[in-house]
């Protein structure tokens, strides 16, 4: 028999996903577990049966072994972590004596782990992360001396020595470094005539020659040198508007021994009034190499601003954070929107607005480090083909962050720490099979985590392999996990055919049943003289035999159900369970389902036919042949003969000792004395009767034994009371008297309403008189008067 059963989009999808591990025909134990980490391999070389595939002995676990493979067996390699460096947070005071050293500090934990991936096995590590007090920084000063930054350069010639001062409440190892930048010195950015080289400024100004980018002084603990040295500085000039900061911004992040940056939070501020040049702007000199992204100072000056192009934003990005530079963009009011759509591109970036003058530089650097120093954002570089990470953040408070989100947390403040939970999931394993290697890092902060990948791509169980075994037809594969892994050029269970002798016809004879001209049964593949059954869409419904004749899926079905579900289908025959039998096993050999509640099977009225009832008795039926719809009721059959033995009334009052004598009758007080059925362990019936006076009578009518009857009966009638005459007949005199009145009241109305209706008809009339009684209305005068047209008045 054949169903139809109709499945939504979402069900093939689920149903495709479950049976991933079959759907792969795998031909080897490693094929197998890079499927899915649901996916079982089993090694037992017995395993297969006729007409099955390698690929069979790869499933899921459940499924290997309700096919009959043992779990000591099924090779099924798990996913393990390992910490390799664990070193505790630092728990550092700043009033400490003992100062230790930058490497000294660890603020995030731990540092370094192996992984072993299997493919669709997710595994999970926790990430501590705790900002340490007393945290050294560097900080380089990098100011634009355009023209227009000429007043800005005087408050910031004081600059070292106040700064120094207000970041001792953050930190005790401050250093600071400065370095300014103009344009390239090339046309159009600058003016290139010998006068404008030597002095830019216009009128009476004296200004330095243009330049691209200079350190001026490497990062220091003096803050009285940064004084001196930025007091010496001049402003320079240039011809258009932005400035070439990028190139500046460039060389400081990738010149690390001439700024001398240390392995500790590093600050860049970027102090300009002006937008800036990006890559491809150097065009408009002549200018077409892209920036190498390397560092170019020669004595301390970028000689390489005429010959490499601006950097891009993704190129500045990718070198700041390489560096670990935190970027704060102090700009004019002017220019706070270009800078702040500039600071959602780089990571780890703050924008401040500096004043006309730059008074508030040291309120805006200040301010600027908390925000960024009380943000952690995790960053990890290029990871593998295949391989996924995902977040998620436990950070202050309780508050949990997911997705992108699960990267950062903010507000956090010195000494607090937060965790993150990173998930690395491998989807496939890389085609050379080797370890990998990612880093997982807080942007801005120098520390890391190293993260050693390590693939599981190959079962155990194929370290012991037999190369060239006998096994594999003489050598022609590796028998290993139980089955042949075949060498080039070699096919078959057991490697015996080579892929040129696939098709040929003394082979496809041992395939074709009894010498028929079905091959493999039209069910399967004949390869190497031996059927290889195809597989179904449904990988739970499989073709076997030598000749793929035998199927476990076009078995008889009952209730929609393969051998009714109460079997296993062999060969297109149903095996079936215990107590149950018939072609489909929809007969059940268990009788519970008859027993009535006398505790008789049927109510002895019938035999118990797999499971069901068949009454013997044709005016019975029910699940138990316990209804009778033509006999009377158990009240009114046993009425009568309750009636007479009781009260002695009744029909059969006369006949009561020759028709009632079959049960025994128990008097009871009242109604509350009656036997109730959960008291009983046998039925009983409860019946409320009414007789000739329209009394009622109760009585419960019982069988026990089913011989035994017993009739429990409340000995006193309860009879209707006559009626009360007097308030019967006060009320139809009243109904009568108040049904007048109310007549009365209607018609007394409904003339009071005509009346009305009269007089105001009358008065309408009166009013609409055209005469009085001082006139004829029928009178008309005698007189006739007549006018000659012709008369002129004459």
């Amino acid at each position: 028999r054949k169903t139809n059963i109709m499945l939504s989009s979402r069900d093939i999808y689920l149903f495709s996903k479950l049976y991933d591990c079959i759907k792969a025909n795998a031909q080897s134990c490693g094929e197998c577990i890079q499927v899915a980490e649901k996916c079982g391999w089993c090694t037992d070389a017995d395993f297969l049966k006729q007409g099955e595939s390698k690929s069979a002995r790869c499933d899921e676990l459940k499924s290997l072994i309700t096919k009959g493979c043992s779990k000591a067996k099924i090779e099924n390699p798990r996913g393990s972590i390992s910490i390799d460096k664990d070193k505790p947070v630092t728990n550092r005071k700043k009033d400490v004596a003992e100062k230790l050293k930058p490497d000294q500090i660890t603020q995030i934990q731990p540092q370094k782990l192996s992984l072993n991936l299997r493919s669709g096995e997710a595994q999970t590590f926790k990430l501590k992360f705790k900002r340490a007090e007393d945290y050294p920084i560097d900080l380089y000063y990098l100011m634009d001396l355009s023209f227009s930054m000429k007043d800005d350069l005087e408050n910031v010639k004081n600059l070292g020595t106040d700064l120094m001062r207000e970041m001792q409440e953050i930190t005790s190892d401050f250093r600071i470094g400065f370095g300014s930048f103009v344009e390239k010195t090339v046309m159009p950015y600058i003016s290139t005539t010998p006068a404008r080289l030597l002095n830019p400024c216009t009128s009476n100004e004296n200004c330095t020659s243009p330049f691209s980018y200079k350190n001026v002084l490497r990062l220091t603990e003096n803050g009285q040198k940064f004084n001196s040295l930025v007091s010496k500085q001049q402003i320079s000039g240039n011809l258009d508007s932005p400035e070439g900061g990028f190139d500046a911004i460039m060389q400081v992040a990738v010149c690390g021994d001439a700024i001398g940056w240390r392995n500790v939070t590093r600050l860049l501020v970027f102090s300009t009034d002006a937008g800036f040049h990006f890559a491809g702007d150097g065009k408009l000199g002549g200018i077409v190499l892209p920036n190498d992204g390397k560092c170019h100072l020669e004595n301390n000056m970028y000689t390489m601003s005429h010959y490499y192009d601006y950097p891009s934003i993704a190129h500045l990005v990718q070198k700041l954070s390489d560096n670990n530079i935190q970027t704060i963009f102090a700009v004019t009011e002017e220019f706070q929107p270009v800078y702040k759509e500039l600071k959602n591109l780089i990571p780890k970036s703050a924008v401040g607005t500096l004043s006309s003058n730059s008074s508030n530089v040291i309120k805006l650097i200040i301010d600027s480090y908390n925000s960024l120093s009380s943000e952690v954002i995790l960053e990890n570089n290029k990871v593998p083909d295949g391989v996924s990470i995902k977040y998620k953040s436990i950070c202050k408070n309780g508050v949990v962050g997911t997705g992108e989100n699960g990267r950062k947390c903010s507000n956090i403040s010195i000494g607090d720490e937060v965790s993150f939970d990173i998930t690395i999931e491998s989807q496939k394993c890389p085609s050379k099979g080797k370890s990998e290697t990612i880093r997982i890092k807080p942007l801005g902060f120098n520390e890391d985590v190293e993260i050693v990948l390590n693939f599981i791509c190959e079962c155990e169980c194929s370290k012991g392999g037999e190369p060239l075994s006998k096994i594999c037809h003489n050598g022609n594969g590796t028998f290993e996990c139980g089955a042949c892994r075949c060498n080039d050029g070699r096919i078959g269970r057991l490697c015996e055919c080579s892929t040129d002798e696939v098709r040929t016809d003394d082979l496809d004879g041992n395939c074709r049943k009894d010498n028929g001209t079905d091959i493999c049964s039209n069910n399967g593949d004949c390869v190497c003289g031996t059927c290889e059954c195809k597989k179904r869409e449904n990988p739970e419904e499989r073709y076997s035999g030598k000749f793929c004749e035998c199927d476990n899926f076009n078995c008889d079905r009952s209730n929609n159900k393969l051998c009714g579900g109460h079997g296993r289908c062999e060969c297109r025959v149903c095996i079936c369970d215990a107590n149950y039998t018939g072609s489909a096993c929809d007969c059940s050999l268990d009788t519970s389902t008859c027993l009535a509640a006398n505790k008789q099977i049927c109510n002895g009225r019938g035999t118990c036919e797999c499971g069901v009832c068949k009454c013997t008795n044709p005016k019975f039926q029910g699940p138990t042949c316990e209804i009778c719809p033509t006999c009377p009721g158990v009240c009114a059959e046993h009425k009568e003969c309750v009636q007479c033995r009781a009260f002695e009334t009744g029909e059969k009052k006369d006949t009561c000792q020759r028709d009632c004598t079959y049960f025994n009758l128990i008097r009871v007080k009242d109604r509350d004395k009656l036997p109730q059925p959960a008291d009983q362990s046998y039925p009983l019936s409860h019946c409320k009767e009414r007789d000739a006076n329209d009394c009622w009578f109760y009585y419960t009518y019982a069988v026990r034994n089913d011989t035994m009857r017993e009739v429990y009966v409340v000995e006193t009638l309860e009879c209707p009371a006559g009626p009360d005459i007097i308030p019967i007949v006060a009320g139809v005199v009243a109904g009568i008297v108040l049904i007048g009145l109310a007549l009365l009241l209607i018609w007394k109305l409904l003339m009071i309403i005509h009346d009305r209706r009269e007089f105001a008809k009358f008065e309408k009339e009166k009013m609409n008189a055209k005469w009085d009684t001082g006139e004829n209305p029928i009178y008309k005068s005698a007189v006739t008067t007549v006018v000659n047209p012709k008369y002129e008045g004459k």
